[in-house]
């Protein structure tokens, strides 16, 4: 909604310099005999009118496209790459018409700098190469805006998706904006379901035969505490190491990549509390001492 406003609130000063430009326009004509001797005043109202009409229709391409329904990753992602390529466009439009308004033979311009264009070409490789980049991510799907992935050790939710660069924000809410060009070797953990693992040590003690016949109505239980994160009941997968001081006994839960850590911690407590409640302490680090 703030975005939104943003846009109307964009809307509706292009619409008013417009209208206050037409107003004045007579003025600048009254004054246009003592104008500049390059730039003449009604050059000027029109350069004026122009910028404040390409900006006014930018905003209101970008207020449609908010309404659109985001909830779908791809929609999100052709949605901010479209806007993006319309900022572009938008400011290449004004600079382009702002010349031809101004009596700048555009056309010529660009037909007498081939060689300078190749050179600035070869300067902004980069630049090429992330857009080209960004067009063909649209197209081969490899990751959308809502995905969690992981590039370079950096482990976050796709924000944006730009015509050069991609907004990957983590956890803890910092940003890190990669070009376009440098998404590579990309693991995307939003394609498949993931896995909370928890590992609980019971002391060397216990009767495991009869324990683990009592683990599966704990992992009911842990399930019905909560279906909303759980895809379904965690499942028992046994004996992960014998340690120093306790058996090592490892669980899962299916859950979705947002919320890995959340179910983590979860699965941690109940199995640590159900544990306790079948009699079955978690142990701690206990040293033998012999005396001979």
């Amino acid at each position: 909604m703030k975005n939104q406003g943003k846009q109307i609130i964009g809307i509706i000063i292009c619409l008013a310099v417009i209208g206050s430009t037409f107003g004045i326009s007579k003025a600048f004509n009254i004054v246009s005999k003592i104008s500049l001797p390059v730039i003449s005043a009604e050059a000027l109202v029109n350069l004026i009118i122009m910028i404040a009409f390409v900006i006014a229709v930018e905003n209101l391409i970008i207020l449609i496209l908010g309404f659109f329904n985001k909830k779908k990753h791809r929609i999100s992602t052709i949605l901010t790459i479209t806007s993006s390529i319309v900022r572009y466009a938008s400011a290449i439009i004004i600079l382009c018409w702002g010349l031809a308004i101004l009596g700048v033979d555009v056309a010529t311009i660009f037909a007498s700098v081939g060689v300078v264009a190749l050179v600035v070409g070869f300067s902004a490789e980069s630049l090429i190469e992330d857009v080209i980049t960004g067009i063909f991510m649209l197209f081969e799907n490899q990751y959308n805006v809502g995905d969690i992935i992981e590039i370079g050790g950096f482990r976050g939710t796709v924000s944006d998706i730009g015509i050069r660069t991609t907004c990957i924000t983590d956890p803890g809410g910092n940003v890190k904006i990669i070009n376009n060009s440098n998404m590579k070797d990309i693991l995307n953990r939003s394609d498949n379901d993931s896995r909370a693992i928890a590992e609980i040590d019971i002391p060397y003690e216990t009767d495991i035969e009869e324990f683990e016949k009592k683990i599966p109505d704990i992992l009911k239980e842990i399930y019905s505490r909560h279906p909303d994160m759980m895809k379904k009941e965690p499942v028992y997968l046994g004996v992960a190491k014998l340690g120093a001081s306790g058996v090592t006994l490892k669980f899962y839960a299916d859950v979705e990549e947002k919320d890995i850590y959340a179910a983590q911690r979860i699965l941690n407590h109940d199995l640590w509390v159900l544990f306790r409640k079948a009699n079955v302490e978690v142990p701690f680090t206990q040293v033998d001492i012999h005396n001979k």
